[in-house]
């Protein structure tokens, strides 16, 4: 009943999803109650380990600045090395697809190289680069680049031949074949190895910001954790949650913009 008065306050479409919504809100709402109720009244949950949800918004709203400035950080970092491992995994992912001499030569490396956890180059990563910056740059690329990399060259060799050769008898040069047929072909299976990387990504920025980082969320966390204010680790998951989930968010806007074309045939 509540839901329904609710919903109609706002318009239509608002108001239905609001409706269909209202149980998980609901349950949100639940949860955060009795965390409350179990930390911050009644110290069942022992604190300063788990503060309540009214300590840990008071403390990201004290130290907004600092919050802030931290998530642009990581921001950056993340997209430097999303962008990197995007296009080392495509630029690899069409060299092993499209000629039989690279492939030779470089997806056994790749096969070696891809199934290594980023966070386990943190050592070699710091001895050759010269800035926590670019050490974090080097490993997120690293944790984009074999996914990338294999989906682009499966999305390529899964394409129909008669494709590439509709496009030869019309007078198509190689340049042709690979820009306007090859990479736009692969695009779905690109956008799986995008998000198989994704997850990794985030965690490797975590644990990268955590080693010899001056900034970032990662390292924010780790401070707050040094000095046991727990309150100030928990507002910082929360802000690496919701930046993390608008990250996703965007990636999902340009994925569903480009593959566009895709609407109606894959469900």
């Amino acid at each position: 009943m509540a839901a329904n008065y609710a919903a109609g306050l706002f318009g239509k479409g608002r108001g239905e999803s609001f409706r269909v919504k209202a149980p998980f809100y609901a349950a949100l709402g639940m949860i955060f109650f009795l965390w409350d109720l179990f930390s911050a009244k009644l110290a069942i949950m022992p604190l300063p380990f788990y503060p309540g949800p009214v300590q840990i918004c008071q403390e990201a709203v004290a130290d907004w600045d600092l919050l802030l400035k931290s998530a642009a950080h990581s921001f950056r970092l993340f997209a430097l090395g999303f962008l990197s491992g995007m296009i080392l995994g495509i630029v690899t992912g069409i060299l092993i697809a499209w000629y039989p001499k690279w492939n030779y030569w470089l997806f056994p490396v790749i096969r070696v190289i891809g199934i290594i956890p980023a966070v386990a180059l943190i050592p070699i990563a710091m001895g050759i680069f010269p800035s926590s910056l670019m050490v974090g740059v080097f490993l997120i690329t690293m944790c984009l680049w074999f996914p990338v990399a294999f989906m682009t060259k499966n999305g390529i060799n899964n394409i129909n031949k008669a494709y590439f050769e509709t496009a030869q008898t019309l007078g198509a040069n190689e340049r042709y074949l690979i820009f306007r047929v090859a990479i736009p072909g692969a695009m779905p299976s690109i956008f799986i190895g995008v998000s198989t990387g994704l997850a990794l990504s985030f965690a490797t920025l975590v644990v990268s910001e955590m080693v010899g980082a001056k900034a970032g969320l990662g390292w924010y966390l780790n401070w707050a954790k040094g000095w046991s204010v727990y309150s100030k680790v928990y507002a910082s998951i929360v802000v690496m949650g919701v930046e993390f989930a608008a990250i996703l968010k965007l990636i999902g806007i340009i994925q569903s913009r480009i593959l566009r074309w895709q609407k109606g045939l894959v469900k």
